[in-house]
């Protein structure tokens, strides 16, 4: 009698976190979900750069998003990839860029061609700037043709270091009263060992520095590649995630001639596997529900079901408001997008217009009055999940 009480204790609890009419599935810890600033505000400011950031805190964001990779002198910067203007080799047309490099003819003889995770690349790269020189440059958007308004930023934002981005986290943690959690990623670490600029070492180092320690600080570390994050669960004891992508499989898995792909990670063998190292799993959305040929949503997986049964996280990516980006059912209407996924009780995701999916996720997960909670409450590791009991019980709702 006394565990039947208990649990109705725990359902009401969950209801009301989930409000009546809307059928939610409870998250790993029963919390809500979070909202990640996905390289900060990027639907609104050029991406990666210190304004992004915080326009994205302002905005209700629980985290910030900075990927990071190294300059020639080891500093952690946050950009999208090592490559800051890629141009067309025949061309020599300019086909994305993050800077204003690809303008300044002092680095004209910087500019070349590398193979990085497989695909060659022409173009100006990180690795080959010391951070002074870089600090020189200014953020451009990465995609005009989508966001023509970000254009209006261009040239206003210099390239920030890890340690700025930590910087404002603790700033705006002070002035806002809450605690504004970072969720870093390494991108191409397997390639970047290979020219001696391991990742790892300076990652660990400056979040120590920064008293990030523990299971429940307001961190997540993430990365696409696999032996990284385990290389990472030695030497830290902060979150980890596992990225898993629609198609593919980790670059590491290529070089080494390990054959799984990102399909076998996300089966519940590969979960198991993923649990013994890492906290979560961040899953592109499309795992989740995927889409037709002409775009329209199908069916849910059991993937955040299965990642739960693993004691995993579930953070999916990428939410934008662009109908670009936007599944055929949702042409013009992003918060219908947010409200069906976070319908099938995933934990967090990360949002290029942090706004909206702070308001959805308030609404349809949480008080609509609400402040953004607390992201080491959020994190939750050390309670049993509402789910996890449940299935324990035996009892199906």
């Amino acid at each position: 009698m006394f565990r039947f009480s208990r649990l109705i204790l725990l359902l009401t609890a969950a209801m009301g976190l989930f409000p009546a009419g809307d059928v939610l599935a409870a998250t790993l810890t029963g919390a809500p979900p979070i909202v990640i600033g996905h390289r900060g505000a990027s639907g609104y400011r050029p991406e990666h750069t210190l304004a992004a950031y915080e326009l994205a805190i302002d905005m209700g964001a629980d985290f910030i998003e900075p990927d990071l990779v190294p300059t020639k002198d080891g500093v952690l910067i946050a950009r999208h990839e090592n490559a800051i203007a890629i141009v067309n080799p025949t061309t020599g047309a300019i086909t994305e860029a993050t800077t204003n490099v690809a303008e300044l003819p002092q680095f004209a003889n910087r500019k070349t061609t590398k193979i990085i995770d497989g695909v060659s690349i022409t173009g100006w790269f990180t690795e080959d700037f010391t951070l002074a020189e870089l600090k020189t440059l200014r953020a451009k958007e990465r995609i005009p043709q989508i966001r023509p308004q970000n254009t209006a930023f261009d040239g206003l934002f210099e390239i920030p270091t890890l340690q700025e981005v930590i910087d404002l986290a603790k700033r705006k943690s002070a002035e806002t009263g809450r605690t504004i959690g970072i969720y870093p990623e390494t991108k191409h670490p397997s390639y970047f060992d290979a020219i001696g600029l391991s990742m790892e070492e300076p990652l660990v180092a400056t979040l120590k520095a920064n008293g990030y320690s523990g299971k429940n600080a307001p961190v997540f570390i993430q990365s696409f590649e696999v032996g990284n994050l385990i290389d990472l669960s030695t030497k830290t004891d902060l979150p980890l995630v596992q990225l898993l992508n629609a198609t593919g499989r980790p670059y590491d898995f290529v070089v080494s001639g390990d054959s799984r792909t990102y399909a076998d990670l996300a089966t519940p063998a590969g979960l198991a596997k993923i649990a013994e190292y890492a906290q979560g799993v961040g899953t592109n959305k499309n795992l989740l529900i995927p889409r037709d040929s002409t775009s329209k949503l199908l069916a849910p997986t059991a993937l955040v079901a299965n990642a739960h049964a693993a004691n995993l996280l579930v953070h999916a990516w990428t939410f934008r408001n662009e109908d670009t980006f936007l599944p055929l059912d949702f042409k013009g209407n992003p918060a219908g997008e947010y409200e069906i996924f976070f319908s099938l009780g995933i934990d967090g995701l990360f949002s290029d217009n942090p706004d909206t999916a702070f308001a959805v996720r308030n609404r349809v997960a949480g008080n609509p009055a609400q402040s953004v909670p607390e992201p080491n409450l959020l994190l939750g590791l050390v309670f049993l999940p509402l789910a996890a009991l449940l299935r324990r019980r035996q009892i199906s709702l």
